[in-house]
C-alpha cells in the first residue's frame, strides 16, 4: 500500500496567499484543500488569536508542528501551511522526508506592498500586533532563509493573478491544461 502525502505544500509569508492559491489549486486538480491553522482551531475549539493568548506562541507552535505532521501523512491534496510552522525544526524534518520523497513544497513569495494590501486588519493576525509593517518586514527576514531551505519551488505572487499562480503551480505538477480548464482570473 503506498503512503498518502499531499499532492502539494504551500509555505510562505502573512498575505502571500496560501490559502486563496490552496483553495484554487485543489480545484483545479481535483483534490480536496486544506489549512494547517484551521486543523490547529478545529482541534484546539478556539482560534489562533485565543490560543496565542491564553497560551502561548510554544504551545501553538506545538498544535501547529502536530497538525502539519499529520496532514504529511494522511492528506492527499494541496496543504497549506501557517507563515510559521516551518520555523519548528521538527516540521523542518518532516518536510524534508517529504521532499525526499518526491514531494513539493512551494514558497509564495510576496513583497511587504501586496502583502499588506492582502492581510487587510491585523486584528486576527497575533503576531502583526502593534506596527503591522514593521512585525511584517521583521518576521520576513527572520523566515526568509528558511522558507527558501524547505522549499524545491518558489513562486512569486506580487502582481499576479490567482489564475497566473496557479497555472505555473499546476504546471509543475503536470496537470494537462486541457484537462482542467482555467476557473478564471
Amino acid at each position: 500500500m503506498t503512503a498518502v502525502r499531499p499532492a502539494v505544500v504551500l509555505c510562505g509569508a502573512m498575505g502571500s496567499g496560501k490559502s486563496a492559491v490552496g483553495r484554487r489549486l485543489a480545484t483545479r486538480i481535483g483534490l480536496p484543500f486544506r489549512d494547517v491553522d484551521a486543523d490547529v482551531e478545529a482541534s484546539a475549539g478556539r482560534t489562533i488569536a485565543e490560543i496565542f493568548a491564553s497560551d502561548g506562541e510554544a504551545h501553538f507552535r506545538d498544535l501547529e508542528h502536530d497538525a502539519v505532521a499529520r496532514a504529511l501523512t494522511e492528506h492527499p491534496g494541496v496543504l497549506s501551511l501557517g507563515g510559521g510552522a516551518v520555523m519548528d525544526p521538527r516540521t523542518q524534518s518532516v518536510l524534508a522526508d517529504y521532499r525526499a520523497d518526491g514531494g513539493l513544497v512551494v514558497l509564495l513569495d510576496v513583497s511587504l506592498r501586496y502583502a499588506m494590501h492582502r492581510i487587510g486588519s491585523a486584528a486576527s493576525r497575533p503576531m502583526l500586533a502593534d506596527d503591522p509593517r514593521e512585525r511584517w518586514t521583521r518576521i520576513l527576514a527572520a523566515r526568509r532563509p528558511t522558507y527558501e531551505r524547505v522549499s524545491n519551488l518558489v513562486v512569486d505572487t506580487d502582481q499576479r493573478t490567482l489564475g497566473a499562480v496557479v497555472r505555473e503551480i499546476a504546471a509543475r505538477l503536470g496537470v494537462d491544461e486541457a484537462a482542467s480548464p482555467d476557473e478564471g482570473c
